[in-house]
């Protein structure tokens, strides 16, 4: 039987990875209101590069060679490829109307698409560059997510509060898990038992089995001297063994860690204005934080739980990704 974590426990956990000298470290951040997408070195805390994309950019992901960027650019309705190291547009993918998260298939041949103003996903086929098929689900889809043995894709319908189950098999919907309001962002746990849903109006995060596809326990966030409705519950992501979450609280301007065993909250951290979506490096030790009203990114040391630095991005950091 697991014990739950504490905060102590997470320190020495944490700490190996936190005293050794941290990697090269890229992190590449999607500037909604600025159209670009910034480029930073994440230890010296300098931007390398700031490139020009698609109109209000939001998901943003590295394929996993490290030389493509694919953005959702989602006023252009399209997903764009782009060099990593140059920001040359490479391709423009047709992705629906308003494109707003994606999620790579493991083998990286398939693109899946949340479209919110279709109602709709949009499957990608990578290699041929064209729409494989759509699948119509909820009322103004974003969060969307496959799991890891690839059975599933999980897709958030925050108009209608509930998370469509679409068989990738047969492109079908077999169930729809209702949650609370706005459902905003769906994270696997890495062994792939556990789906976490961050419900934004709701303040709350639902846990789902998946094997039963039923929710286990909803997670609340009350962060100190933070009114309720600030709390606003959005990106997620664990730590590579599976024991600790972060969980991005919107305008409650924090995140939180999450014991995944007792799902007892252990800390709030204060990171910036409205951080909403996040990346947690390789070794497990530390979180890149996009603050998007304080226009930067925040480096957070998991074992101590401080933020180290905070960066200047662009206008509206929404999403940030980490090379390897």
């Amino acid at each position: 039987m697991k014990t739950p974590l504490s905060l102590r426990a997470l320190a020495l956990g944490l700490a190996a990875a936190a005293a050794a000298p941290a990697a090269a470290q890229i992190a590449y951040v999607s500037n909604e209101r600025a159209s670009s997408v910034s480029v930073i070195d994440v230890a010296s805390g300098e931007t390398i590069n700031t490139f020009a994309v698609g109109q209000r950019p939001r998901a943003i992901l590295l394929s996993k060679d490290g030389e493509h960027l694919y953005i959702c650019a989602s006023l252009d309705n399209a997903v764009e490829i782009r060099d990593a190291k140059t920001g040359a547009l490479v391709a423009s993918l047709p992705a629906g109307n308003d494109p707003e998260q994606f999620f790579m298939s493991a083998d990286g041949t398939m693109l899946f698409v949340s479209n919110e103003d279709d109602a709709a996903v949009t499957a990608i086929d990578l290699t041929t560059r064209r729409v494989a098929w759509q699948a119509a689900v909820g009322d103004e889809p974003e969060g969307i997510a496959q799991s890891p043995d690839g059975k599933w894709l999980l897709v958030a319908s925050e108009g209608d509060n509930l998370v469509s189950w679409i068989d990738v098999a047969t492109r079908q919907i077999v169930h729809e898990t209702e949650t609370d309001a706005r459902p905003r962002h769906i994270e696997f746990t890495p062994d792939g038992s556990k789906v976490w849903i961050a419900a934004e109006m709701g303040q709350t995060v639902h846990v789902v089995d998946v094997a039963t596809k039923e929710i286990t326990a909803t997670i609340p966030f009350a962060p100190a001297g933070v009114m309720p409705y600030k709390v606003l519950p959005c990106g997620i992501r664990f730590t590579p063994d599976g024991r600790l979450a972060v969980v991005a609280l919107g305008r409650a301007d924090s995140i939180a860690l999450v014991d995944t065993t007792s799902l007892e909250v252990l800390q709030y951290i204060k990171t910036g204005g409205r951080p909403w979506h996040l990346a947690i490096t390789k070794d497990g030790a530390r979180a890149v934080v996009a603050n998007g009203t304080s226009d930067d990114i925040a480096v957070v040391d998991l074992a101590s739980a401080q933020v180290t630095t905070r960066i200047k991005a662009g206008k509206g950091p929404w999403g940030v990704v980490l090379s390897e």
